[in-house]
C-alpha cells in the first residue's frame, strides 16, 4: 500500500474514533424541516393584538369581517397578496393558513370538476423538477398521478426535456414549480425557463403550472432577485389558462395562523371560486385583516422580511463556513450557496446518501431522509440531502455541521476504499 492509501486508511480511522464517541454519547439535534425559528416568530407577536377598535373589524367595502361573507377573501388582503405576487387584485383568491391545501384544492378541481375532468383520462401525468419539493410529490402520489422526474440546474427545470415529453404525451397535465429559491437547491428561475414554460407547445390543451411562489420575498441578502411573473408571461404567449400561483404568510408570520393566497386567469379564479362556494363562506377574515394591518403594503412586507434575514443569515453563512474548511478541496462532496430561502442542498458521491442519514440519525442528529426531494423517495444516485438550518440556534447548528461533515467523509471514504 503507498503512502497516500496508508494516510487515507488513518485519517478513516481517526474519523471512526470520532464518530464511535457520538455513537457513546449521542446528541439531540433535528434540522429536517425547514420551520421558522422562535426568534422569527417573535417579529410577529404585534399581529395579534392589531383588532381592538370598532372600526378594525369593517373591510374598506364596510364588510363586518366577524360575520358571514366575502367568499375570496376581504379587498385589503387581495390588494396585499396581488402585490405579492405580482397579479391583479380580481384574479386572486385569499385561503386559509395553508398554500398547500389551496394547491389540493386546485389538483383535485381539475381532476374532479369541470367539463372536461382529468380522471376521464388514465393516466394522468405531472412533472416533478427534481430535487423538489417532497409536499408537492407525496400530494401527487395521493392523487393518483403518475410523476416523471424532471433535471434541475442552476437554471430550473431541463426545459429541454420538460418541452419533449409535453409535446408528445397527452396524458402529462401539468409541472411543479418552485420559482424562486427552489426548494431545496436554493435556484432562481431564469427568464428563458419562464419563457419557455410560458410558451412551450403541449399536447395536453389544458396544461397547468403550479407556481408554488412560497419563497417570493424570503431574501438573505440585498440582491432581491426573483423570477419572472409567470401570469404575465403566459398573458404574453397566448397561454393565460395555463399558470396557478401560490403563495402564503407561513414563512412571514405565523404558519400556524397564517394567510394563503392562488392567483389565475379571471376564467380560471372564476371557476375556483365557484367551487369554493360549496365548501364555505369565506376563509378567516379576522386573521386576513390581522395581517394586513400588521404587514400593510409590500414595502412594509420587505422590511418586515429584513428582520428574518438578520436571523437567518448567519446560520447560512456558518453553512458555508463549515462545508468550505471541511471539503473546499475535496471531491466528496459540493453544495449550494442559496441567496435567500430556506434550505442548502448537498450533492454526496452516488450511493452515500442514504448511508450518511443514517450514520447521522445514529448518534442523534437528524436530517431530512435522503431521497425525500425525489418523487417516491427515489434517487437512482442516492447522492442528494436537503439541510433545513432555520429553526435550530447557531450554537447548535455549528455541532450538527460538525457532526454532518465528519459523516459526510466518513461514509464516502468508507465507500473510496472499496473502489
Amino acid at each position: 500500500m503507498g503512502i497516500s492509501n496508508d494516510k487515507a486508511t488513518r485519517h478513516l480511522n481517526s474519523l471512526e474514533k470520532e464518530y464511535e464517541n457520538y455513537l457513546n454519547f449521542p446528541l439531540n439535534l433535528n434540522i429536517t424541516r425547514g420551520i421558522p425559528s422562535e426568534d422569527q416568530l417573535q417579529l410577529s407577536q404585534d399581529m395579534l393584538g392589531m383588532l381592538k377598535d370598532p372600526e378594525d373589524f369593517l373591510s374598506e367595502n364596510k364588510t363586518d369581517i366577524r360575520n358571514y361573507g366575502e367568499l375570496t377573501g376581504i379587498v385589503e388582503a387581495k390588494e396585499l397578496f396581488s402585490a405579492i405576487l405580482g397579479s391583479e387584485s380580481r384574479e386572486t383568491i385569499i385561503g386559509g393558513n395553508s398554500s398547500l391545501s389551496l394547491m389540493y384544492f386546485v389538483l383535485t378541481t381539475k381532476l374532479f370538476m369541470g367539463s372536461a375532468p382529468w380522471k376521464t383520462e388514465s393516466p394522468i401525468k405531472f412533472l416533478c423538477p427534481s430535487p423538489g419539493y417532497d409536499r408537492h410529490f407525496s400530494m401527487t402520489e395521493k392523487l393518483g398521478i403518475e410523476m416523471i422526474p424532471i433535471e434541475m440546474d442552476e437554471n430550473g427545470p431541463n426545459m429541454d426535456q420538460v418541452e419533449r415529453l409535453v409535446l408528445q404525451d397527452q396524458t402529462i397535465k401539468g409541472i411543479w414549480c418552485v420559482p424562486n429559491y427552489s426548494n431545496p437547491t436554493g435556484i432562481i428561475y431564469s427568464d428563458e425557463v419562464v419563457d419557455r414554460l410560458a410558451k412551450m407547445k403541449t399536447s395536453a390543451s389544458d396544461f397547468t403550472i403550479m407556481w408554488d411562489n412560497a419563497y417570493a420575498v424570503h431574501h438573505l441578502t440585498q440582491e432581491n432577485k426573483v423570477a419572472k411573473n409567470i401570469l404575465t408571461a403566459c398573458k404574453e404567449a397566448g397561454n393565460s389558462e395555463r399558470p396557478w400561483m401560490f403563495c402564503s404568510t407561513s414563512k412571514i408570520t405565523f404558519p400556524g395562523a397564517g394567510v394563503s393566497a392562488v392567483a389565475a386567469s379571471e376564467k380560471n379564479s372564476a371557476m375556483l371560486a365557484n367551487e369554493l362556494s360549496y365548501q364555505t363562506i369565506g376563509h378567516d377574515k379576522l386573521n386576513q385583516m390581522r395581517h394586513v394591518k400588521f404587514l400593510k403594503n409590500i414595502d412594509q412586507v420587505k422590511k418586515h422580511m429584513e428582520k428574518h434575514a438578520l436571523i437567518l443569515k448567519p446560520k447560512f453563512d456558518l453553512i458555508q463556513k463549515k462545508l468550505n474548511e471541511r471539503f473546499n478541496e475535496s471531491n466528496l462532496l459540493t453544495w449550494t450557496n442559496p441567496k435567500g430561502g430556506y434550505f442548502v442542498h448537498l450533492t454526496t458521491m452516488d450511493g452515500c446518501a442514504t448511508e450518511i442519514v443514517e450514520s447521522l440519525d445514529c448518534i442523534g442528529v437528524k436530517v431530512t431522509k435522503a431521497g425525500a426531494t425525489y418523487p417516491r423517495g427515489d434517487n437512482p444516485r442516492d447522492n442528494s440531502i436537503r439541510l433545513a438550518p432555520t429553526s435550530v440556534e447557531l450554537v447548535d447548528l455549528e455541532q450538527a455541521m460538525d457532526v454532518i461533515g465528519l459523516c459526510i467523509e466518513m461514509v464516502s471514504l468508507r465507500k473510496s476504499s472499496k473502489k
